[in-house]
Formats: C-alpha cells, sequence, structure tokens
C-alpha cells in the first residue's frame, strides 16, 4: 500500500522544513564523489530562510518580546528571502510586517512582500556603521510601535539554533537512513545562521569528521576572515542576499569550528546555475549555484566516494529576469564565461 505523508496539523508554519535531500546525479557521476543538496525551495515561503524566520518570531513570542494575543508588528531588515520567510509566517499568525532592505534588491521580490500585505522600504545601501543603514532603520522603527519585534536577523541567536534544531539533523538522518555518511558541509553566509546552525549540528554529532566549510562570493570579507584573520574584500557579486562586510554574531558562533572557506567567483556560479538546469532539472537562484560549486570544490579535496553536503536556498523564479537576459548577463561580463550549450537558456534580450 502506498504511503503518504501524514498531515500537518497547525498550519502553515508546521510545513516548514522536513525537505528533501536530493544528489545532484551528474555532478556526482563527474567527481566520483557524492553532492547533496538540501531543497529548501520547497519550504511555504519558497527558501532556506523560513526556517530562521519561523523560530526568530516563535523566540520573540517566547520570551514576552510580542503579545500574540493582540495585534503585533514584526519589522526586519532584509535583502530578501528571511522577510518573505517572516511575512508569510506572521500572516499565517495575523501578525503585521514592516521590512527595510537594500535598494538594489529585484522588484519581484519587493513586489511579492508586498502581495503578502507587508510594508516595504527600499532604501539606499550604506553601511552598518550607518544609522541609514537598513537593518537600523528597522530597529529604530521597532522601538516607535506598540507590541513590536525587530527580529535582528544577523545577530539574534534565534537564527542559528533554527538550523540546529532542524537543519543539521534531517541532513545527518536523510543521509545516515541510506547508510550514508556526511563528509563534508558547506554553504555560503549571509546572516550567518544556516551555515553556523548546521555546522554546530554536525560538529557534535559526527564527532568533528564532518569537514565544514563555509563558502564566499566576490565583495564579501568572510573567506579573507576565515583564511588570514583579516577582513578584506574585493569586487562585487549578483548573487543576492549573501557575503559580508563584518563577522555577524551568527556566524562568530562558528568561527572556531570551521575548518576551511573556499572563494567562488561569479563566472562559476552563473555556469553552475545554467548546468544545473540542464542537467539536473533544477531551477534555482545564483546562491544555491555557488553553494553546489563550493560543494564540488571541497569534494575534490575528500577521497573519492564521500558525501557532500550543501543547501539549495530557494528557486530561480526571483531572479529569472536578470539571470537568464542576455543584455544583463553582459552588463555583469558573465554571458562570455556560459559554453556555447548553455547559453540557450538566456532567452531573454
Amino acid at each position: 500500500m502506498t504511503q503518504f505523508p501524514v498531515l500537518a496539523s497547525k498550519g502553515l508554519v508546521d510545513a516548514v522544513g522536513k525537505t528533501p535531500l536530493i544528489k545532484l546525479n551528474t555532478l556526482s557521476k563527474e567527481l566520483g564523489r557524492n553532492i547533496f543538496g538540501k531543497a529548501e525551495f520547497q519550504n511555504p515561503g519558497g527558501s532556506v530562510k523560513d526556517r530562521a524566520a519561523l523560530y526568530l518570531i516563535e523566540q520573540a513570542e517566547k520570551s514576552g518580546q510580542i503579545d500574540p494575543s493582540r495585534p503585533a508588528t514584526i519589522v526586519e531588515g532584509s535583502a530578501g528571502n528571511t522577510a518573505i520567510g517572516l511575512a508569510h509566517i506572521a500572516r499565517s499568525k495575523g501578525y503585521k510586517s514592516i521590512f527595510y532592505m537594500p535598494n538594489t534588491q529585484s522588484v519581484s521580490k519587493i513586489n511579492l512582500l508586498k502581495y503578502l500585505g507587508a510594508e516595504v522600504y527600499p532604501v539606499p545601501v550604506c553601511p552598518i556603521s550607518d544609522p541609514m543603514n537598513f537593518n537600523n532603520r528597522a530597529r529604530d522603527h521597532a522601538k516607535r510601535l506598540d507590541n513590536a519585534i525587530w527580529t535582528d536577523q544577523f545577530d539574534n541567536p534565534a537564527n542559528w539554533k533554527s538550523h540546529y534544531a532542524t537543519t543539521g539533523p534531517e541532513i545527518l538522518q536523510q543521509l545516515q537512513s541510506a547508510g550514508l555518511s556526511c563528509d563534508a558541509f558547506t554553504c555560503s553566509t549571509g546572516t550567518g545562521g544556516t551555515f553556523t546552525g548546521v555546522a554546530k549540528y554536525l560538529k557534535e554529532a559526527t564527532n568533528g569528521q564532518s569537514k565544514l566549510v563555509v563558502a564566499d562570493p566576490p565583495g564579501s570579507v568572510i573567506y579573507s576572515y576565515i583564511k588570514t584573520g583579516e577582513m578584506n574584500r574585493e569586487g562585487s557579486s549578483f548573487t543576492e542576499g549573501i557575503g559580508q562586510g563584518r563577522i555577524t554574531k551568527n556566524l562568530r558562533e562558528s568561527i572556531d569550528i570551521t575548518d576551511d572557506a573556499v572563494f567562488v567567483p561569479d563566472e562559476e556560479s552563473i555556469v553552475m546555475l545554467f548546468r544545473l538546469l540542464d542537467e539536473e532539472g533544477l531551477f534555482i537562484g545564483g546562491t544555491t549555484a555557488l553553494n553546489v560549486v563550493a560543494a564540488c570544490k571541497v569534494a575534490k579535496t575528500l577521497p573519492e566516494g564521500s558525501n557532500i553536503s550543501t543547501i539549495l536556498c530557494d528557486s530561480g523564479h526571483k531572479y529569472a529576469d536578470r539571470v537568464f537576459s542576455k543584455k544583463w548577463l553582459r552588463e555583469k561580463k558573465l554571458y562570455d564565461a556560459i559554453p556555447d550549450s548553455l547559453k540557450r537558456y538566456a532567452i531573454l534580450d
């Protein structure tokens, strides 16, 4: 008899997590190592950030920072996916949501938040030291409201604890149920929550046998910091929501247990984005592509047959008008990096 999943009993919030772990067959065969991606695009809000969003709100409820028995407001500074996760969960709980974000983010992200009933304030990019930084504006806005919380995704430990409690255990259990070990884990960081939570869990659960590697795009200081202890940065990246100019409190929690860091150029990420579509049927965004490139780099440092896991953060829907545009790819000097056999996917002029 066919076995079907048990129905969720708590509405949308109970559907967060429990995502599949997908083997990337073509890459695995090519490398002689097994590459696995956690399909976080299957969360109800469409990304890995749903997990942190749920924990951030539930922590605020449990700690008494907001009273769930009366109208409440969730306020955050977010480049996109955390805001989307918070907006979904806030709506499911009957809360209002307000978001500040850099005005460099895609219009489709901003529109999605508005579709979900959120107030959205795109603001000019400036450093965290500036009071007008999007994160600082969110903090200050929450202070002016009654029964409101600034969820502080970058430095609130509820972020990494969500992945310690859910993502990490799921990855390990899914591999072990197939008789496999988790020999390495890698992913990029924005807030640092996903990498830190999974890394801390795997460090403990595997007695240090899982290699933990942080991945970083151009324009971020994290690769430099892990490698040299200095925060140097060069260039910029087309990826959204990852990379940092500082070491967040969430990421600082895993610095001591991080084994290595890999740098991933944009040219490699964009090629992988099209490869995953062509070879695996996965329609994903630039951050996911970067994570998979990093997993391949880590795989080459391990014995044949090793198992490497990473995060498939979200789908490509929010980024399609950019990454599938010949004009945009040329402006970013990425079009020529794409093999001719994959250029057919750049269907927009």
